[in-house]
């Protein structure tokens, strides 16, 4: 758990802390608003190209060899990162902790959910919940921190240190093992078509920064980039021997829990943002205050985590994922009443909804997509729905900021950039709940004994509509 810890939480803490500290960045790296949101998006996407690109790797090569070049990749990374009086250089080294840590995700997670048995899936099912979104929300305390009283090489000395941590645990500990397909030959239809999926619409969102909605620079990236991923679903679905399992994934399970896991990272990461730009432009708080009062994130994702920890092994999951976009919802509508004058308290009660969407909502679908296909197919599994998932939390984000700071007042635009949050969640939860009952799941605890030994899936999920299918048989 430790090791998982370590390899995925330096990275996704420094996701949502650079924002409170981007003017000490613009300022030591003499770089522009769009460079440094440019370094922000190729280094998400980075991240989730990683997890495809591992999940390729780990299938040739032994895992533990795999996880040590990424660890000793993250390491160099982060050195480059804190010494960098570049932009170029604080780029690259961006971008390489996002390539790297994308792809621990799909060789640490793995072992640490099927290698200590069924009896220890609850205990470290919520570390995993902890491990993506408690770093994630503890994010902005650092960021404040590190905006108000600067200091971000310490920040990422810190990080450095965590991740020569975790190197020599990993060094230690990690199993080594013998690769499943050895002799599988490289996916030439999956890799670039997810570093296409990845690079074009992180690119175009960027864009924004210096450009409008109708800039070509940015409207083509996306639009190609976009057409590109649904390239590359469609081909995993066609494909014999695909690198990630996306037919035993088309079921009613695993689609609703994949799809509800996007909607609440799109809606948590997209709020998250226009909370922070309202603070700091809008009430003129610190980065600190800013960032303590977004604080009460970190108690929602525990909450959820405790709930997970109860539920994982039940047939409750899917409950516990819808209650998390609910939660979302309660949190973008405390939102909308958001003013100068009570933005403390506003953001505190939000900040722990929007906390605990993130943790009950995202994490439990992950889980629904991995206990729907083979143990032997969660790593691949994992590479598949984040990178949809980050696709998702990281396009939706700064096109709505910039529609905020862009509107007459950032007042309003708040708000509008708020109510299409809220409007798109409960749509979305409106049919993804119309799309769980067309399915005709009926609740039941998966299989995990089967699931573990490789012998079966852990639900056994309806196909998708089959209630009207069977009706019309």
């Amino acid at each position: 758990m430790v090791l998982a810890l370590l390899a995925l939480s330096p990275f996704l803490i420094l996701t949502t802390a650079l924002t409170l500290f981007e003017p000490r960045l613009l300022r030591d790296l003499h770089a522009t608003p769009f460079e440094l949101q440019l370094s922000g998006g190729m280094s998400n996407a980075a991240y989730a190209f990683g997890a495809v690109v591992s999940a390729d790797l780990a299938n040739r090569f032994p895992q533990r060899a795999v996880y040590l070049v990424c660890e000793v990749g993250f390491v160099v990374s982060s050195v480059l990162a804190l010494t960098a009086t570049s932009l170029g250089q604080f780029t690259t080294g961006l971008v390489l902790q996002g390539l790297f840590t994308g792809m621990l995700l799909v060789v640490a997670l793995p072992p640490l959910i099927t290698t200590h048995g069924i009896d220890r899936v609850p205990t470290t099912a919520p570390v995993i919940s902890l491990g993506l979104f408690g770093m994630v929300t503890a994010g902005p305390v650092a960021g404040g921190l590190v905006g108000s009283y600067g200091g971000f090489r310490w920040l990422y000395l810190s990080v450095s240190v965590l991740a020569l941590i975790g190197l020599t645990i990993g060094a230690m500990t990690f199993m080594n093992n013998l690769p499943p397909a050895p002799r599988e030959p490289f996916d030439w239809l999956a890799i670039p078509l997810a570093l296409g999926t990845t690079t074009l619409p992180f690119f175009g969102v960027s864009w924004l920064t210096r450009g409008k909605f109708s800039d070509p620079e940015f409207i083509v990236p996306v639009v190609v980039g976009i057409l590109i991923g649904l390239t590359l679903v469609v081909g995993q679905y066609r494909k014999a021997r695909p690198l990630m399992p996306m037919k035993p994934i088309s079921n009613t399970l695993p689609v609703t829990g994949t799809l509800n896991a996007m909607v609440v990272g799109a809606a948590f990461t997209t709020l998250l943002e226009l909370i922070e730009v309202y603070l700091i432009n809008k009430v003129h708080y610190s980065p600190v205050k800013t960032g303590l009062l977004i604080a009460p994130q970190l108690l929602g994702v525990t909450i959820s985590a405790v709930l997970f920890r109860k539920v994982v092994t039940t047939k409750w999951t899917p409950y516990l994922a819808l209650s998390g976009l609910i939660s979302v919802v309660i949190g973008a509508g405390v939102l909308l009443g958001m003013s100068s004058s009570n933005a403390a308290p506003v953001t505190a009660v939000a900040a722990l909804f929007l906390g605990y969407g993130a943790g009950a909502g995202v994490t439990p679908g992950l889980f629904l997509a991995g206990f729907s296909v083979s143990a032997l197919q969660l790593g691949p599994t994992f590479a598949l729905v984040e990178l949809l998932r980050s696709e998702a939390a990281f396009l939706v984000g700064p096109v709505l900021v910039h529609l905020a700071i862009t509107r007459s007042s950032l007042q309003n635009g708040f708000h509008l950039s708020v109510l299409i949050v809220l409007i798109f969640a409960v749509v979305s939860g409106v049919l993804l709940l119309g799309l769980y009952l067309a399915g005709g799941a009926r609740p039941a605890a998966p299989d995990l004994a089967g699931w573990i030994s490789g012998t079966s899936t852990g639900y056994h999920s309806p196909p998708l509509f089959s209630r009207f299918r069977k009706q019309r048989a």
